[in-house]
């Protein structure tokens, strides 16, 4: 148990004063368990009708990860997510375990490694979470050195439900800005009567990191 200074007791993980959350633990994660089946039938982030409640604290895409809430050390923590790096084609380039949270300084850390030189760094960096990264990356003073080589955008979905009450998403997030900033972001096409029209030139529905 979490603070707990106390011996265990063999066979369990546990003393004697919670021996009762041991025996609670183990039953519920037991193979033999309804509560064991349904947790090896269920898909991560699943949660259908017989299925208990989702327990825990659930991170909202584009805000700050809470703090995750943990009592005892039964079993081992899971990472809380897999970050990948895709090219606009899909394919992965780098990928990243973030443990507790996908923090926007574990983001910056992540792009910091597999980019350590302004030479290696891409145009244009497309995540959900790229105006919490802007934001970030200013506060700390990294992004006096990555505003010299790229552009943090968001997704389309994002910038939709962001652009009418953050100043700085729809500012400098655009993923499909139409002042001529970003010319390599828009592209020229034809509708079905041949006029033309502005598009975005990139789906970034697509892949989580845009390069």
């Amino acid at each position: 148990m979490k603070g707990c200074q106390n011996n265990k007791v063999a066979p369990t993980q546990a003393c004697s004063q919670h021996k009762m959350q041991w025996d609670k633990h183990t039953h519920h994660h037991s193979h033999s368990s309804l509560t064991g089946v349904r947790r090896m039938l269920q898909r991560p982030g699943e949660n259908l009708p017989w299925n208990p409640a989702t327990r825990g604290n659930v991170q909202p895409h584009d805000e700050n990860a809470p703090e995750p809430l943990r009592s005892h050390y039964f079993s081992p923590p899971r990472f809380y997510c897999v970050e990948t790096i895709c090219a606009p084609c899909g394919a992965v380039i780098a990928w990243a375990k973030f443990a507790k949270s996908e923090s926007p300084t574990n983001i910056l850390n992540f792009l910091d490694k597999v980019y350590p030189t302004e030479e290696s760094r891409p145009d244009y960096i497309c995540i959900d979470k790229a105006c919490l990264v802007l934001r970030t990356a200013i506060s700390n003073g990294s992004w006096n050195k990555w505003q010299k080589t790229s552009r943090f955008i968001v997704d389309a979905y994002h910038y939709i439900n962001h652009r009418t009450n953050d100043f700085l998403c729809r500012k400098f997030c655009n993923p499909g800005p139409l002042d001529g900033s970003a010319p390599n972001l828009v592209v020229m096409a034809l509708d079905r009567k041949n006029k033309p029209y502005l598009k975005r030139a990139f789906n970034t529905q697509v892949c989580l990191f845009l390069l």
